[in-house]
């Protein structure tokens, strides 16, 4: 097992020792007794996050531009030198193969992070182009500073942060190390994220550290990550959707459309060819889009009902979970022709929200807002039933994740 080029001083910090496996590293699940402490530091002050394992490409070349756009739905010529782009690329039957977020560093030069291995498939689409696909996932580590004096934290090492508008990027110095800073994360707040050569990691997050130490900052785990992303309506792979080559059958993978995603996909009159755009126009022509990712609001007095009735507490604090959890059109209990409408893939208690979140599929005639549903959850062993309605996603955006450079101050 591997670990991360920030791990040796992170672990030190770890009260709980507790470690997932990701990509061949390990990564913390969470570093204090209480995940809720972790996500709230995402959104009340400064949360740290290694986000190291994730891989890293760089494409370059005189061609690196066409080979791309060839590549992703979304049209990354219009991501300017300096600004980042979040994307995602499907196969050629128009299922989503993964997303990420690309980084134009350079006029032929972007930087691409992707939770999966995609140097073969990049590789492939470049063929006889100036065009170079380059692993560079060992080369940086990858500091996700994620909150609202995430900012600050990092206006006592260099002046160029508070300069970023959402989605853009800089090249600095922090500590007399030079970094590369994009104002991204993954926890649909104020934040931004640090690539630092891995030989200057550790020296850069003590810095960091330092900085942030009035400001109450903390690293955070991926359970604290989860909570915070899932509250943003952020969609994981492997949990909210699968990648289309890891998939068995076409019941596991999902269009652009039915991941919610569907704004990515250029106007009809756009002539640039991408790799999946036949399919993709042809659902979208034909209205053939099998369901929708939305989010879910668990009636609130229901769900304490249910384990009341049992003699229980209903569980919040810490409540995080990912797996499918069946969605009917009615109570089964009370109604034996209910029928199985969808499933729930991510399932919390939002610590800001006070109410049960999810991110869950449902047919079509379900996606409008307060459309009615039925969560299946297990109490005392047996399969009990809460009322519940689609909402919009995000469930939770302050102004400050987008707000001007000028407004970035907390």
């Amino acid at each position: 097992m591997r670990t991360s080029p920030f791990h040796e001083r992170l672990a030190a910090l770890s009260e709980t020792q507790l470690w997932e496996h990701w990509s061949g590293y390990l990564s913390a699940v969470t570093y204090q007794h209480s995940a809720t402490v972790e996500y709230f530091a995402t959104r009340d002050s400064v949360g740290v996050f290694d986000t190291s394992p994730l891989f890293k490409y760089r494409i370059s070349g005189p061609d690196a531009t066409e080979v791309l756009s060839g590549v992703f739905v979304r049209d990354v010529a219009a991501c300017a030198v300096g600004e980042a782009q979040y994307t995602l690329w499907c196969n050629d039957a128009g299922y989503v193969a993964e997303d990420g977020v690309v980084l134009r560093v350079g006029a032929d030069e972007f930087w691409l992070t992707t939770a999966d291995r995609n140097l073969a498939y990049l590789s492939r689409h470049v063929g006889s182009r100036k065009a170079e696909v380059e692993d560079m996932s060992d080369d940086f580590g990858v500091l996700a500073v994620q909150g609202p004096h995430s900012g600050n934290a990092l206006a006592q090492l260099t002046d160029d942060a508070a300069r970023l508008d959402y989605f853009g990027l800089t090249t600095t110095t922090l500590a007399g190390k030079p970094v590369t800073i994009s104002r991204t994360g993954f926890t649909g707040d104020l934040g931004y994220e640090v690539w630092v050569r891995s030989a200057d990691a550790i020296r850069v997050l003590d810095a960091l550290l330092a900085a942030g130490a009035g400001y109450n900052i903390i690293p955070i785990g991926a359970r604290a990550l989860g909570m915070a992303r899932l509250e943003a309506g952020l969609l994981l792979l492997g949990t909210d959707f699968e990648p289309a080559r890891f998939a068995w059958t076409d019941a596991s993978r999902e269009t652009p459309a039915e991941l919610g995603l569907g704004w990515m996909v250029p106007p009809p009159e756009d002539d640039r060819p991408y790799v999946g755009k036949p399919a993709i126009e042809r659902e979208r022509r034909d209205g053939s889009s099998r369901w929708k990712t939305v989010g879910i609001v668990v009636d609130a007095a229901g769900y304490e009902r249910l384990y009341n009735d049992a003699g229980l507490i209903a569980p919040k604090e810490g409540v995080y979970r990912t797996g499918s959890l069946s969605l009917y059109d009615a109570d089964f209990n009370a109604a034996a022709d209910a029928k199985y409408v969808g499933y729930v893939t991510s399932f919390m208690f939002s610590p800001v929200l006070k109410r049960h979140i999810g991110l869950a599929k449902v047919p079509l005639d379900r996606t409008a807002p307060g459309s009615e549903v039925y969560l299946e959850l297990a109490v005392s062993h047996r399969p009990k039933y809460v009322r519940a309605e689609v909402a919009r996603t995000p469930f939770y955006s302050p102004a400050r994740k987008t707000a001007t450079a000028e407004g970035n101050p907390a």
